[in-house]
């Protein structure tokens, strides 16, 4: 326990700033490979472009590598999320229409259970209200909003799960994880450079 706390204090007087520590780790790894990692970083949700660049410039990374490397590696998990949610929902759709036309006879013969009566409603309530929301923000405007409160992934697949086209959600997470990344890019730059 000495360790850490003599760790910490010579950090916080280390000459080199309150990261030098952080710099040391990520110099162990070759300078080819630091960008790959802050992409990777920039994959797992809540990390994402915004947080993987802050970690790419405390690394001692060049602020436009560590921007494009999170941007790069947020935008394909996004893009891997979207492709997989639209096939995912493509398929759910042909089975719900396959399964509507089997069984339509036999649900008007048989009479509807109180249990499917009340999943149909409240999955037409859900969609009403994320409808609502889309209409009240559309897709450029929910995309550029979410990431204060969500993952881009999870608004990724949540979008592309109420049937916006993959194109459109694509582009506009896009622009979001461009905008967010750049964004917490120049506040980390100007603040490490105004701490030293």
């Amino acid at each position: 326990m000495s360790r850490i706390v003599l760790t910490a204090s010579s950090a916080a007087t280390d000459p080199d700033g309150p990261f030098a520590w952080f710099r040391g780790l990520v110099d162990q790894v070759p300078e080819a490979v630091q960008p790959l990692l802050i992409a990777l970083a920039a994959a797992v949700p809540f990390v994402e472009g915004e947080l993987g660049s802050v970690l790419g410039i405390l690394g001692g990374l060049h602020p436009a590598v560590a921007a494009l490397a999170a941007f790069t590696g947020n935008l394909l998990c996004v893009v891997g999320v979207v492709l997989l949610g639209s096939r995912i929902r493509e398929a759910l759709v042909r089975r719900r229409a396959a399964r509507g036309l089997q069984t339509a006879g036999s649900a008007e013969s048989a009479g509807a259970g109180s249990a499917d009566t009340t999943a149909a409603v409240s999955e037409k309530k859900g969609k009403a209200r994320l409808r609502r929301w889309l209409v009240r923000f559309g897709v450029p405007g929910a995309s550029l909003l979410a990431p204060l409160a969500l993952p881009t992934m999870v608004t990724a697949a949540t979008f592309v799960a109420s049937g916006v086209p993959r194109t459109w959600v694509i582009l506009w997470q896009a622009v979001a994880i461009a905008v967010w990344t750049t964004l917490t890019t120049l506040i980390a730059t100007g603040v490490l450079s105004a701490v030293g």
